[in-house]
C-alpha cells in the first residue's frame, strides 16, 4: 500500500491478510490461493504489509478491552491515511471486528468476507469458475461463526461450492443452527474444559458423517480445527479440508 500510495496509484480493494494468513504455514496457503484469484480476475488491490498489526479481535473476547482498542487505534490511523475505503479478508473474525468493532473509535470502512467478493467477482463476471478436479464431487460447508450467526453470510460461500458443478451436502447442524468449531472467542489460545469430547471432534464427526470427499471452510481457525478433528478420527486420507478460495484457485489450476 506504501509503495502504490507514493505512485499515487487508487486501489479497489485492501485486502486484510490477518495474524492466520500471515504466520500460519497452512492458513498462508489460503492467502496465496486468493491472491492468485484477485490478480487473474484483474483486481486492483494491495497489502499494508509490515503496517499491518493485529485486529485485536484475540484481546477483546479474552476481555482485554484495552489492548483491543490500542490494537484498534494503530490499524485505524494507518487505514485512514492511506484513506482505505473498502477492506476484503479471508478471515471471519478479521471481517466482523473491522466492520462491526471499529466504526465507533472511527474506523468507517466497507468490509466484505473473501467469500461475499468472489461472489461478486463471479456475478459480474470478471471470475470464471470451472468444476475441474471437483466436478460432480459431494462437498460439506461448515459455517464460521463470525461469518455466519454473527453476519448473516450464508449464501455467498454455498454459491460459490455450486459453481464448481459440485455437490452441496450439508451437516445436520448448519446455517444459523451450525455448530461452533470451538476456535471462536479466544478459545483457539487456551487449554480445554472439562467435559466428555472436544467441540472440533464433534463438529468433525458431523462433517465426516455426510460422506464428502472435502470438507469447505472459509476461516482459518475452522480449517485448522477441522483438519485436527479428522486427523484425530484417522480420516485424513478420506477428507480434505480446504477454504473456499483453494477450491476455486485449485479447480483454475492457478
Amino acid at each position: 500500500m506504501a509503495e502504490l500510495s507514493a505512485q499515487g496509484k487508487e486501489i479497489e480493494v485492501l485486502f486484510w491478510v490477518g495474524c492466520a494468513g500471515s504466520f500460519d504455514d497452512r492458513a498462508k496457503k489460503i492467502t496465496k490461493a486468493f491472491a492468485k484469484i484477485l490478480i487473474e480476475s484483474k483486481v486492483e488491490f494491495a497489502i499494508l504489509g509490515q503496517e499491518e498489526t493485529c485486529t485485536g479481535d484475540p484481546a477483546k473476547r479474552a476481555g482485554n478491552e484495552f489492548l483491543f482498542q490500542m490494537q484498534a487505534a494503530t490499524n485505524i490511523q494507518v487505514l485512514n491515511s492511506y484513506g482505505v475505503k473498502r477492506i476484503v479478508t479471508t478471515c471471519p473474525h478479521c471481517f466482523n471486528t473491522l466492520k462491526n468493532e471499529y466504526p465507533e473509535l472511527g474506523g468507517n470502512y466497507q468490509v466484505v468476507h473473501h467469500t461475499q467478493f468472489l461472489n461478486e467477482l463471479l456475478e459480474s463476471g470478471r471470475l470464471q469458475i470451472e468444476g475441474g478436479a471437483f466436478n460432480g464431487q459431494k462437498i460439506t460447508y461448515h459455517d464460521a461463526c463470525y461469518l455466519g450467526r454473527a453476519n448473516g453470510v450464508y449464501e455467498a460461500p454455498r454459491r460459490l461450492i455450486e459453481a464448481l458443478d459440485a455437490e452441496l451436502v450439508e451437516m445436520k447442524r448448519c446455517k444459523q443452527n451450525g455448530l461452533c468449531c470451538g476456535a471462536g472467542g479466544a478459545q483457539m489460545f487456551k487449554e480445554s474444559e472439562s467435559g466428555d469430547k472436544e467441540i472440533n471432534i464433534e463438529r468433525s464427526q458431523e462433517a465426516i458423517n455426510t460422506k464428502a470427499s472435502t470438507i469447505a471452510s472459509a476461516c482459518p481457525f475452522c480449517n485448522t480445527m477441522l483438519t485436527d478433528g479428522v486427523k484425530s478420527e484417522e480420516k485424513e486420507g478420506e477428507f480434505k479440508v480446504m477454504d473456499i478460495a483453494e477450491l476455486i484457485a485449485n479447480a483454475k489450476d492457478l
